[in-house]
């Protein structure tokens, strides 16, 4: 059976979400149709008002309505001390979990050629600025253990070593309340490559 030509872009459209396959995108699309006609309306003129106003901090990359994002704004906050993560989720799990009062550089991504994904997509031109004014001592690498991650924290800790500034990267391994026998090999040969004294 065909959908009509309005029902079928709505499918569509939502399948742009993350992990939304066909069945899920129809789902919704039914669900919004049936018992969320207003909530769909609200929801579509939230996504355009966001889309019209939300955009990338000129310094951090985080996303902000204004020039800078709050944490750029915050004169509190350790501008010497820069924490480069993949995504605005990963910003907010650190402030969310940790006592980090430095700020941060967003890359939006990691490096990927084969999707086209390079350095400039990355805003590590934005970055590169920053460590070239001498105000960054340290940058800490906050990327996840991928092959993707990896290279990613290598391109950029060669950029912070060209420009003089320390380098530190997040640690990896067993986490908190793991059971050694129910981590996965990579996980415990990077634990046992990563031990340091105590």
């Amino acid at each position: 059976m065909a959908f009509s030509p309005a029902l079928t872009q709505l499918i569509d459209a939502l399948r742009v979400l993350p992990g939304v396959g066909a069945k899920s995108a129809q789902r919704m699309a039914f669900h919004l149709l049936q018992r969320e006609r207003q909530g769909g309306r609200h929801l579509a003129t939230t996504l355009e008002h966001a889309i019209a106003t939300v955009r990338h901090c000129s310094e951090c990359r985080m996303f902000t309505e204004g020039e800078r994002c709050e944490i750029c704004a915050n004169e509190r906050r350790d501008p010497a001390l820069v924490c480069v993560v993949e995504s605005p989720a990963d910003v907010m799990a650190i402030e969310q979990n940790t006592d980090y009062r430095g700020r941060y550089f967003v890359l939006m991504g990691k490096l990927s050629p084969l999707d086209g994904v390079g350095p400039e997509e990355l805003g590590l031109g934005i970055l590169r600025e920053r460590l070239a004014a001498g105000a960054v001592e340290e940058l800490i690498l906050a990327m996840g253990a991928t092959v993707e991650g990896e290279a990613t924290a290598q391109y950029v800790g060669d950029l912070a070593r060209q420009n003089g500034a320390r380098i530190s990267r997040i640690a990896h391994g067993v986490p908190v309340g793991g059971e050694l026998e129910y981590v996965d090999a990579g996980t415990l040969s990077q634990a046992f490559s990563g031990r340091r004294p105590v």
